[in-house]
């Protein structure tokens, strides 16, 4: 399977990776412009992009595109002066167990988009999961909430409560209910929420921007939508792990910590290591 197939596959599966392309190498670096890998949340390597030595570099950076979201240009030297051609914003790492050689590595995360779950078989939900379209983000008419950003309640009736309340349960970052201001606190007082709970839910749900027509509401809820992302106050419903990181006892790199990463145990304490080489050298000092 090619780096672009396997891609596609995580894509479709809704899984965040990060893919990283080689854009210029000095030798005696391993790896050659035009090379490829994608790095998973867990650490795991998929393809090349350098040897042991410059791969915790890479993961460590690949980790850190994908919790912010941005791509960033890498730039991976050896221990001392090295003479590679500038480039402005790019992020530096030097690695002291490098042999020698440089490399520069643009890291692109693939983060799935938003999910919109729209409940309902109204204009106005027929406009709104168009809107969501045009903007991107997937939408589902039914289905599991467990991967949903947001839900929007547009049934005009139904088990509104029982949603609203199986939504607050899986944690959906977003809740909307259409619906007046009084039938809306009528369906929410049926359900006992805490002040908490019940702030987690719109209803009115939108932007109060005058919207009569459903292609006007479906604009005003995608907006209200839109606002919750990119302030960060909507979560995504695939969370990104915050990675665990240990320092390596003999070159002082920090380390990811996971299933790809070198590692020794010793009278109980466990020792994480950049790679082989220093696992070797620590182990060899303290005679395991």
């Amino acid at each position: 399977m090619t780096i672009s197939e396997r891609a596609q596959q995580l894509l479709a599966a809704r899984t965040p990776f990060v893919r990283a392309t080689v854009v210029r190498a000095q030798p005696p670096a391993s790896a050659y412009p035009g090379d490829e890998a994608i790095l998973l949340a867990d650490g795991t390597i998929e393809g090349f992009v350098g040897g042991q030595c410059a791969q915790n570099s890479v993961r460590k950076a690949a980790l850190g595109a994908l919790q912010a979201g941005e791509s960033v240009l890498l730039r991976v030297l050896p221990d001392g002066d090295v003479h590679f051609p500038e480039a402005p914003g790019a992020c530096v790492v030097v690695n002291p167990c490098l042999s020698g050689g440089s490399l520069e590595i643009f890291l692109t995360p693939q983060l799935p988009p938003p999910m919109i779950r729209v409940y309902g078989e109204t204009p106005i939900a027929d406009a709104l999961a168009q809107v969501c379209a045009v903007l991107g983000y997937e939408t589902s008419r039914d289905g599991e909430l467990a991967d949903a950003t947001a839900i929007v309640i547009a049934s005009h009736g139904g088990p509104e409560a029982d949603i609203i309340r199986a939504a607050l349960d899986h944690g959906v970052g977003y809740i909307g209910l259409v619906a007046s201001r009084v039938r809306g606190a009528s369906i929410l007082d049926t359900l006992g929420l805490s002040d908490a709970e019940r702030a987690r839910v719109h209803t009115p749900v939108g932007l109060r921007i005058g919207a009569k027509t459903p292609a006007e509401i479906a604009v005003s809820i995608a907006a209200e939508l839109i606002a919750g992302i990119r302030a960060g106050d909507v979560a995504p419903a695939v969370a990104v792990p915050a990675p665990a990181e240990a320092v390596d006892p003999v070159c002082g790199m920090t380390v990811r910590i996971g299933p790809a990463a070198e590692h020794l145990r010793l009278a109980g304490t466990d020792y994480w290591f950049c790679g082989p080489g220093c696992r070797t050298a620590f182990a060899g000092k303290a005679g395991a």
